[in-house]
């Protein structure tokens, strides 16, 4: 029992030293260390609690640590990861005794390092949990406070303040540090909502329907990517924000739908399960293996109107005709500010000038493609992001600068009934907060017909 809790806890140090060092995604490597390390089913969930945990407040454990460590500079960077994810477990985790998360720790310095790294990890877990932590009312300015007492960075803090407000941005950064429920659609080709929850509950899945989309179910308990209602394609694995998508395209059999940057194909698919299997959907990614990905969940969910192409979706009006679709969806790579609760390590990788140059990339791309867009069609824009300038300043610069568009102020009425509420004319801002689903932006132009 004792090596496999030591085997979860190293492979979680393993993962951070990962990240800290080569930029990698926390969830791929989660992924790879619990096939590479045998973690047993059982041990998954701490694992994945360790990881994720001290990544999202990892700015708030450094300024617990501040206090405890004199010369931290001096310190090796995997010895800060094992002090954080101890901490970690003793201020947020209740089922993990201290003395165990402590000896646990000591066990793997000594391992690692050496007697006098074990020592000094001793010395500060014992000292903090002798001691009070100190206390963020030490911090005066409110934005730093809020910045250090929710991990995120104080120029991410301040720039949702400037568009958003204190209280929203408080509510963002709060619901940032809590685990999303996993959500995924019913392919309604082939089943319905009430015949796909029966057939999980049977298979031992705790599922409900979505309150927010029609086709959508939560999954409480068990990971529905391991149904057998997943395998046999009568589901896929999608953020109900994400879903709101198909019903912006609005679409009811007979379209030709561009998919601008479609991988791995959850956007599509749903597209294309609206279609009724009529009409067709070009689903274009600029990597040949997504191109792939995408390729099988059409194959899964045995739908027949998808085609796929691999490249840059900036030089589709080198090989297609010009106004060729009665639908084109760009869902523009963007900052992902909108799914910190899914990738943790966002906030800490993304800088200011990023969000900056993405702009210039998303309106390219607007410019680039909207040739291929049939007159009176609909254009669809979306990003995973809250940023304006990725937004609502992208929407605006493009009409600005295209006056064969204008906003379709009819997107209200298509989308389902829960977020109409939160659509204000031709766009719609999914806060994290709103319904607890990822951050997503729509916005929905038409192209005149004169």
């Amino acid at each position: 029992m004792k090596t496999k809790k030591q085997n979860v806890r190293e492979a979680a140090l393993e993962i951070l030293e990962s990240i800290n060092s080569n930029q990698a995604y926390s969830n791929l490597l989660l992924n790879s260390s619990i096939k590479k390390n045998e973690i047993p089913k059982k041990d998954i969930g701490l694992l994945t609690e360790i990881v994720y945990g001290t990544l999202q407040r990892k700015m708030t454990l450094d300024f617990y640590l501040d206090g405890f460590l004199t010369n931290r500079k001096k310190i090796e960077s995997w010895v800060i990861s094992l002090l954080q994810m101890t901490l970690y477990q003793l201020v947020f985790l209740d089922r993990i005794p201290d003395h165990a998360a402590i000896n646990e720790a000591v066990e793997i310095a000594k391992r690692r390092g050496h007697k006098g790294i074990a020592s000094l990890v001793n010395g500060v877990l014992r000292n903090i949990q002798r001691n009070k932590l100190p206390s963020f009312e030490s911090i005066k300015d409110p934005a730093e406070r809020l910045s250090v007492e929710m991990s995120h960075p104080l120029w991410l803090v301040k720039r949702w303040i400037d568009q958003l407000g204190f209280d929203e941005t408080k509510k963002m950064c709060e619901i940032n540090l809590t685990a999303p429920v996993q959500t995924a659609r019913v392919n309604t080709t082939r089943t319905t909502v009430a015949e796909c929850l029966q057939r999980l509950e049977q298979e031992g899945y705790q599922v409900a329907a979505s309150d927010i989309i029609p086709e959508g179910i939560q999954g409480l308990k068990g990971n529905l990517a391991n149904s057998d209602s997943f395998k046999e394609g009568l589901l896929t694995i999608q953020d109900e924000s994400s879903m709101i998508i198909a019903y912006a395209m609005h679409v009811d059999g007979n379209e030709t739908v561009l998919d601008a940057c479609a991988a791995p194909g959850g956007k599509s698919t749903h597209i294309a399960e609206k279609l009724n299997n009529g009409g067709n959907v070009l689903s274009v990614d600029l990597h040949e293996h997504k191109v792939k990905l995408i390729q099988q969940n059409a194959k899964r969910l045995q739908l027949d109107n998808i085609n796929t192409k691999a490249m840059d979706s900036r030089r589709l009006p080198e090989v297609l005709e010009r106004e060729s679709f009665d639908r084109i969806l760009l869902d523009a790579p963007c900052s992902g500010f909108g799914v910190m609760r899914r990738k943790p390590d966002i906030k800490y990788a993304k800088k200011e000038e990023d969000v900056s140059r993405l702009h210039t990339i998303q309106l390219q791309l607007l410019e680039s493609l909207s040739p291929l867009l049939k007159k009176g069609g609909t254009f669809v824009y979306s990003t995973c992001t809250v940023d304006v300038k990725e937004n609502e300043a992208v929407i605006e610069q493009f009409l600005n600068s295209n006056d064969q568009f204008e906003k379709d102020t009819t997107l209200v009425e298509r989308l389902p009934a829960s977020v109409q509420k939160y659509a204000n004319g031709h766009e719609l801002q999914v806060l994290p907060q709103y319904f607890g689903s990822d951050g997503f932006y729509i916005a929905a132009l038409r192209k005149k017909v004169q």
